[in-house]
C-alpha cells in the first residue's frame, strides 16, 4: 500500500489491504492463499462462484515487531460468512498458534456468522474454531478479536469472540449473536427496527459493549489507532479455568438483575453512571473512552 492510498480507515478496505496497512511492512506471510486454490466443495455445486481463498487470509506477520499469527475475513465475499474451507483454515490457524506459540493471534473478524449455502459445514466449523480458540489460550497465546468491520461480529462468530481473550472496537464495528435483520425477522419491527440504525448501533455497537465491559479497548477507524490498540493485549493471556467462567456468569446475572427492565441502551447507559447518555453516540471514541472508563462495567468487578 502506497501512501496515496485512498482511504483512511479500516471500515472501507479488503481482507488483503487491511492486512498490509495493520502490520508491519514487508513481513506478511500467508498461508493457503489464492494461488493455492483450495475452495469451497459445496457452492459449485449450487451454482454460487468461490473465492479461491475462501473469504479468509490467515497467515503469519509482525505486529509492532512482535511475531503474530492472523486472520482476515473478506467483507465483500458472502459477507465474510463462515463455510468449511473458510473455518477450516481458522482452525488450523489457531492450532498452529497452540503449537507455536507467537506472541497473539489477532482475528480481523467482519462477519454475518455462518454461510447458509453450506449450513451444517459451517455450524461444525464453528464448533472447531470455538474449541481452537480454548487450545491456542490454554498454550498461553493471546486470542485477540478486532471489531471493526462493515458486516459486524455476528452469528457463530460473535460467540467465538466472546471466547477469546481480548476484543478491540471501533464506533462502527457492532458485536452481537443475532443481527439486526434476524431479531425483526423472528420477532418483528415492533422488538426491533433493523432499519434504525441509532438503535442498531447503540445496541451491538462498540459504544455499548465497552461501557458493558465487553469490549476491551474502543479506538477510533484508523489502522494507527487500531495497532495500538492490539499491541498492549500481545503476550497478555487471560486464565481459561472454572473460576474465571463463574466469576462471568455471575457478572451476567448482576447484569440481568440490575437492567433486566431496561427498554433502551439508554437506560443502561444512564444506569452505569454516565451523565448525559442521550449525547454518547456524537462523542468521538476518546471523548467517551474519558468519561466511559470510570463507570464502565467489568467482569471482575
Amino acid at each position: 500500500m502506497s501512501a496515496s492510498t485512498p482511504f483512511a480507515g479500516f471500515l472501507e478496505a479488503t481482507a488483503r489491504q487491511r492486512v498490509r496497512r495493520f502490520f508491519d511492512a514487508g513481513t506478511v506471510h500467508e498461508w493457503l492463499g489464492p494461488a493455492d486454490r483450495v475452495t469451497s466443495p459445496h457452492l459449485p455445486a449450487l451454482g454460487m462462484p468461490v473465492a479461491f481463498d475462501d473469504g479468509v487470509m490467515v497467515g503469519r506477520a509482525l505486529l509492532g515487531g512482535h511475531d503474530v499469527f492472523f486472520a482476515s475475513e473478506e467483507p465483500e465475499f458472502m459477507g465474510g460468512s463462515v463455510g468449511e474451507v473458510h473455518g477450516a483454515k481458522l482452525t488450523g490457524l489457531l492450532l498452529r498458534a497452540a503449537r507455536d506459540k507467537p506472541k497473539g493471534v489477532v482475528l480481523l473478524l467482519d462477519t454475518g456468522g455462518v454461510r447458509l449455502h453450506e449450513a451444517n459445514a459451517g455450524l461444525i466449523a464453528i464448533s472447531e474454531i470455538q474449541r481452537a480458540v480454548f487450545a491456542a489460550r490454554a498454550a498461553g497465546v493471546p486470542v485477540i478479536v478486532v471489531s471493526a468491520g462493515v458486516n459486524g461480529c455476528y452469528g457463530g462468530l460473535g460467540i467465538v469472540a466472546r471466547g477469546c481473550d481480548w476484543i478491540v472496537m471501533t464506533e462502527e464495528g457492532r458485536l452481537s449473536v443475532s443481527g439486526p435483520e434476524v431479531i425483526e425477522a423472528q420477532k418483528g419491527v415492533e422488538e426491533f427496527d433493523a432499519r434504525d440504525r441509532a438503535l442498531v448501533w447503540r445496541t451491538m455497537g462498540g459504544k455499548h459493549r465497552y461501557l458493558l465491559g465487553e469490549a476491551d479497548a474502543l479506538v477510533a477507524d484508523t489502522f494507527e489507532a487500531l495497532r495500538e490498540g492490539v499491541i498492549p493485549f500481545l503476550g497478555r493471556s487471560r486464565p481459561i479455568d472454572l473460576e474465571s467462567v463463574k466469576a462471568e456468569h455471575a457478572a451476567l446475572g448482576r447484569r440481568l438483575q440490575r437492567f433486566g427492565a431496561a427498554k433502551d441502551s439508554l437506560d443502561i447507559w444512564g444506569g452505569l453512571g454516565v451523565k448525559h447518555p442521550a449525547e454518547v453516540p456524537m462523542l468521538s471514541p476518546e471523548a467517551f473512552v474519558a468519561i466511559a472508563q470510570p463507570v464502565r462495567e467489568h467482569a471482575d468487578a
